[in-house]
């Protein structure tokens, strides 16, 4: 069986895989160099302009293969990303050992200021792929004058379209997480820079649905094989319906939410614990992914990402299948759980100790932590010893199949009105995701058994903090923690960049 699994390991990463090895390994050639704050940097997304033939084709897409890198940073996507996003939230607890990481500590009990460097790295990790993906929009047109043809000026269009998406994803982390910030939308200098002012939240909104708009319109509709990940039509408007359900603009959530629908390109897997295997990355219930990998190398430029690695199980045995234990699921996800009567999907989201996985590895006794995050489990048939640690080759799933249904059903449910063509309803919707974990059908559905399928389903994924957020639940639901109401709801602008940029102001209650 191992041999199989290592077999396939191999397959994959020549196909599956073969996304990232052409998106990341071009980097070598143009050596982007991300930013260290936010505003001490050289102009902005600055790669080597000297020596590029704008009218070879291959060349196109290098510009969008470095904003695609930049999605897989220690700070957009690792430790600040996990915190921020989940770790507030009751679903998780902080983990790891008590005395582990005091900065993470202060996001699971809202002890934070403006000084967590946490926050701090997340910021700039979102504004790094926003000057990367602002070099690409912006060098896209020297590309499209040098093409000799039609059918390669067109590609030019896609791939400024992948890197407004890539930007307005980026601007919508950003939103969630800190309510007011710049509008990067060009090639600065750092003096530039520094004398931005912050956005209002709904400028902020329609910038995002401005990108995603125009992306829409250039975007393919799929890939060929070999480029399975990026980002396409599709992607682009779930990314959308999301940015639209934040505002609660229901209609357009309804809107885009059915087109997804409707073009039967996606679907949910049979089983949830698939979903998350390295075996089925990529898959039909894939909307939106961020690629990982080692590529089988020991070294080179680093193609895989922490995100698995920092929630593996601390103290397991052997060495390739442990990690650091952060981001433990909480008793409060439990006894959910518990409540709902559910089986399905804890038992691929709750990874205890002292049991064996299907898979055959051991979650021994002596692991730190009663419980880890299991939606992120790797089996140790991909966590090869010579030169890849735990969960190296597991990639974040972002968006998948099912929060578009319960987008859908959402929508609808707050009163949408608008002309659908999938011929779905809400009840449809959420009662296909209830049957893969094995409940009942409900009608007649309410907003909160909505939001409590949203929780179940998407536990564990970094959505459960602004869900609240969002839905008005946080005050309720976090008041243990230590959240404050009117404070909050949103993050501290970083001590850090208001030194950089005096024209920042600060949050309320910071």
């Amino acid at each position: 069986m191992k041999k199989e699994k290592a077999n396939y390991k191999c397959v994959k990463q020549k196909t599956m895989k073969k996304l990232i090895n052409l998106l990341y390994i071009l980097l070598a050639g143009l050596i982007f160099v991300g930013c260290e704050d936010f505003l001490d940097i050289r102009t902005e997304g600055s790669l080597p302009t000297t020596g590029i033939d704008y009218s070879k084709s291959e060349n196109t897409f290098k510009p969008v293969s470095a904003a695609y890198a930049q999605l897989r940073s220690y700070g957009a996507h690792v430790f600040p990303y996990i915190g921020m996003f989940e770790i507030a939230a009751d679903n998780a607890d902080k983990g790891s050992t008590p005395d582990d990481n005091p900065t993470m500590k202060e996001l699971d009990n809202f002890s934070f200021t403006s000084s967590n460097g946490l926050i701090n790295d997340l910021w700039k990790g979102y504004f790094d792929i926003v000057s990367a993906a602002n070099y690409a929009i912006h060098e896209m047109p020297l590309y499209e004058d040098a093409q000799p043809n039609s059918t390669d000026k067109l590609y030019t269009h896609q791939c400024q379209g992948e890197a407004k998406a890539i930007r307005a994803y980026a601007y919508f982390n950003l939103t969630r997480a800190f309510g007011r910030v710049p509008i990067i939308d060009t090639v600065l200098t750092s003096e530039q820079l520094a004398q931005k002012k912050q956005a209002t939240t709904r400028e902020l909104y329609d910038f995002i649905e401005k990108d995603l708009r125009e992306a829409i319109s250039v975007l393919p509709e799929d890939y060929t094989a070999d480029w399975d990940g990026r980002i396409n039509k599709y992607t682009a408007m779930a990314i959308k319906a999301k940015a639209h359900m934040y505002c609660n603009e229901w209609d357009s959530v309804a809107s885009l939410t059915d087109k997804i629908i409707a073009s039967g390109r996606y679907g949910l897997m049979s089983k949830f614990r698939d979903v998350f295997s390295v075996d089925n990355e990529n898959s039909v219930e894939s909307i939106f992914e961020i690629q990982s990998s080692t590529l089988g190398k020991t070294l080179g430029d680093q193609t895989f990402l922490e995100y698995a690695y920092v929630q593996g199980p601390r103290g397991n045995s052997p060495g390739n299948m442990q990690g650091w234990g952060f981001c433990t699921p909480s008793q409060n996800l439990v006894d959910f759980y518990n409540l709902r009567g559910e089986t399905v999907r804890p038992s691929s989201t709750l990874l205890y100790r002292g049991t064996k996985t299907p898979e055959g590895d051991s979650i021994k006794t002596i692991c730190t932590n009663p419980i880890y995050n299991g939606k992120v489990y790797t089996p140790s048939a991909y966590n090869n010893w010579n030169y890849n640690g735990y969960g190296f080759d597991h990639n974040i799933r972002i968006i998948r199949y099912s929060d578009i249904l319960l987008m859908f059903a959402e929508a609808l449910v707050r009163g949408s009105s608008v002309e659908l063509t999938s011929g779905m309803d809400a009840s449809g919707a959420i009662n296909q995701i209830r049957f893969r974990a094995g409940l009942e059908n409900i009608g007649g559905l309410s907003l909160q058994e909505i939001w409590d399928e949203r929780r179940a389903e998407l536990a564990l994924e970094e959505d459960r903090f602004f869900d609240l957020v969002r839905t008005g639940q946080a005050a309720t639901a976090l008041q243990s923690k230590g959240f404050i109401s009117g404070k909050n709801e949103l993050y501290p602008i970083p001590s850090a960049q208001m030194q950089l940029n005096t024209n920042l102001i600060q949050n309320n209650g910071y």
